[in-house]
């Protein structure tokens, strides 16, 4: 019937991307170390306590990880038979060594869901779950989870509610007839695709901000207990005590609360208004 894979790339070297926000470099031994413990006490951990465990963890490293950092990865997933790991030339590799994985590996099966992770953000124990109560032998369809949560690790813990309109979440479910996978596109260019489905019945991703993002700033809204979560988003047991006792106090930031509530709010209806006036348009 059909085959899951849940792909990551972890540190493959990029042509467009050589620093982080704060303009340090990338892929530095000091930058995999701290990326290492986001993929160990957040992201790891969240997908072994998938409560359904028919899906495939494809993982991508550059052929230039130090040892150090191999034998580390290795292992971590060394007791995880659904846990695969390449070792690749760089980010040109990546999606022809997915497609080849994939075409080896899925002859048998008629349909493909393809499911992508950032190496350190987490999602909810039910997430391949749900995304596979989607299946219905579609023949081309993308899955958007659009409501999740947001959590800055660094420089302090803060815990809020997030909507994010293609999202680095995202799946696709696609006939096996020369798949192009999730990979095919970056996440934010789905806005284009006309084939897509969004949940917002459930908050299945954890997003995690920290001082090495690329990209993303904490942007979370209202007051969220850690306690209410962590059983459904599963940390290490070293980082949800230490949430516990850290998480900062809404009345601390409820100001910011209100800011980011309503530029979500803006941002969400921006991109859903110009969906539905075709402003997004495959070329």
């Amino acid at each position: 019937m059909f085959d899951h894979y849940l792909i990551t790339r972890f540190n493959l070297r990029n042509p467009k991307w050589d620093v982080t926000k704060n303009n340090e470099s990338l892929l530095t031994d000091e930058w995999m170390e701290d990326r290492m413990w986001l993929f160990e006490n957040f992201c790891f951990p969240s997908v072994t306590a998938q409560t359904n465990q028919n899906f495939e963890w494809l993982l991508f490293f550059d052929i230039t990880t130090n040892e150090i950092f191999r034998n580390r990865i290795e292992n971590l997933v060394k007791d995880y038979n659904n846990i695969k790991t390449f070792f690749i030339d760089g980010m040109p590799a990546f999606y022809n060594e997915i497609q080849n994985y994939i075409l080896n590996r899925s002859k048998g099966q008629s349909h493909l869901i393809t499911s992508r992770i950032d190496n350190d953000d987490s999602i909810s124990k039910h997430f391949i779950d749900e995304i596979q109560k989607q299946f219905s032998f579609q023949e081309y369809q993308a899955i958007d989870i659009i409501n999740g949560y947001s959590l800055q690790v660094k420089p302090n813990f803060i815990l809020g509610k997030k909507e994010h309109i293609f999202n680095p979440f995202i799946s696709l479910i696609e006939k096996n007839d020369h798949p192009k996978t999730v990979w095919f596109s970056d996440h934010n260019m789905w806005k284009k695709e006309t084939r897509i489905m969004q949940i917002t019945n459930k908050r299945l991703w954890l997003s995690i901000i920290h001082e090495k993002n690329k990209v993303n700033e904490f942007d979370g809204y209202g007051n969220i207990k850690w306690e209410d979560i962590n059983n459904e988003f599963i940390v290490s047991k070293e980082i949800n005590e230490k949430i516990i006792q850290e998480l900062m106090p809404f009345k601390t930031w409820w100001f910011l609360s209100l800011k980011n509530f309503l530029y979500v709010k803006m941002v969400l209806f921006s991109k859903v208004i110009k969906k539905k006036l075709g402003i997004y348009k495959l070329k």
